[in-house]
């Protein structure tokens, strides 16, 4: 007997013939002997819904007020799910993620868990139920509910599948599995079987959004594996597990791309020590995730630094910057929203050579100009002008993976 997760996306519970959809196919692993833990999502639409809901009544909510409110779809999908799993003669009960209890910081919007308790869960199966979760939520150390930012309920299932010591977490949702690269841009793009942990958190900080970064960093710590199908179908999807060595036969395994890019450069910094700090600390303070750095090279005293950080947080980020700029003399702060960020991604990096090179010469044949780059010992991202995004990423992925998918493996 296996004890699995299975998270299903909004998409997957988007209607009620959906849900009963996941519960057939729930008691369809019961049948095979499993013991399983459902996670749910939210019906598809329905945290943007409640959001429009409360930016009606207030245009800048509360965000200890929006956690409360939004977790509520969730809630609603969970206790529909169990009432389909009884409906099909299989016992279930819904949790929320404060009765499991998921417990995380106060971080309202983008919590972080940092304990689980799943002998309730436990219990639950136990008895021979199928335990439904409520995902996206948990609860903080003062009994506030959180929610785990966009994809939350990726992590929600992750996290349970490690503290359960699940044998796998499959992660329900509308796509076959992880693909070279984004099927809408490449047409050609083919599903990988298998990625590690390592091209899987690249790929999802750098614009993918098969699965939420937390998630992964999840799966990697506990060593979960982790596999990502369709819930529209019985194929196999993709599997993220630890690295293998056929792996690195492969130099690029994947292209992402990110247009939920903002680009802010503050001009004639002084040089000093502790300028960075006092730049970047409020920044941290304001929970503002800072993607690539680039600081000039000193002129006379002075240097420019330039950052990005998510579209959505760039009015708080720019206030502050321009608000440290003022306290260290700073000649002021320029910025720039239409820009992307194209990566390439694969293990394979540490043992092929001049694949930077490879890179930068297929942006420059396509007369695409490189305003940023940072690298890591298997990623290569660059910052380019939006409107060369879905160019920049055929381009790349013709070069290093191909019409025929030959290097996807």
């Amino acid at each position: 007997m296996a004890l699995v997760v299975q998270k299903f996306g909004g998409t997957s519970v988007a209607d009620v013939d959906r849900i009963r959809s996941v519960a057939e196919r729930v008691a369809a692993s019961r049948a095979r002997g499993d013991q399983v833990v459902v996670v749910v999502s939210a019906m598809a639409g329905e945290t943007n819904r409640l959001l429009g809901l409360a930016r009606a009544i207030a245009p800048s909510p509360d965000d200890r007020e929006s956690d409360a409110l939004v977790a509520t779809g969730e809630q609603v999908t969970a206790a529909l799910a169990a009432l389909a799993l009884q409906q099909v003669g299989v016992p279930a009960r819904s949790f929320l993620g404060h009765q499991v209890r998921i417990e995380t910081d106060s971080a309202y919007g983008r919590a972080r868990i940092v304990r689980v308790d799943v002998e309730r869960l436990q219990q639950t199966l136990a008895a021979g139920t199928v335990a439904v979760v409520a995902g996206f939520q948990g609860v903080d150390g003062e009994g506030r509910i959180t929610t785990l930012g966009r994809g939350g309920s990726d992590t929600s299932a992750v996290a349970l599948a490690a503290a359960l010591g699940a044998e796998a977490c499959e992660i329900y949702t509308d796509v076959d599995g992880v693909f070279t690269s984004d099927p809408r841009i490449v047409p050609r793009a083919r599903k990988l079987e298998r990625i590690s942990y390592d091209e899987m958190l690249e790929l999802a900080s750098l614009g993918a959004k098969v699965l939420q970064i937390r998630s992964v960093e999840f799966a990697k710590r506990y060593h979960v594996p982790v596999h990502v199908r369709s819930s529209f179908n019985q194929e196999e999807g993709t599997w993220v597990v630890e690295e293998e060595a056929t792996m690195n036969e492969v130099s690029v395994a994947g292209i992402a791309h990110d247009g939920d890019q903002a680009k802010l450069t503050l001009l004639q910094v002084p040089d000093h020590p502790g300028v960075a700090a006092r730049l970047f600390g409020p920044i941290a303070r304001a929970n503002i995730i800072v993607d690539m750095i680039v600081q000039n090279v000193s002129e006379k005293g002075a240097t420019d630094v330039t950052f990005t950080v998510p579209r959505g947080d760039y009015e708080k980020a720019r206030a502050l910057a321009e608000g440290v700029a003022r306290e260290i003399g700073a000649q002021g702060v320029t910025s720039e929203l239409n820009v992307a960020k194209v990566s390439i991604v694969g293990v394979g990096m540490r043992t092929h050579a001049g694949i930077a090179a490879r890179m930068f010469d297929v942006l420059a044949a396509e007369s695409i100009n490189i305003q940023m780059i940072t690298t890591s010992e298997i990623k290569v991202s660059v910052v380019i002008d939006a409107k060369y995004t879905e160019l920049a990423v055929r381009a790349l992925h013709d070069a290093f993976i191909g019409s025929a998918g030959t290097e996807a493996k």
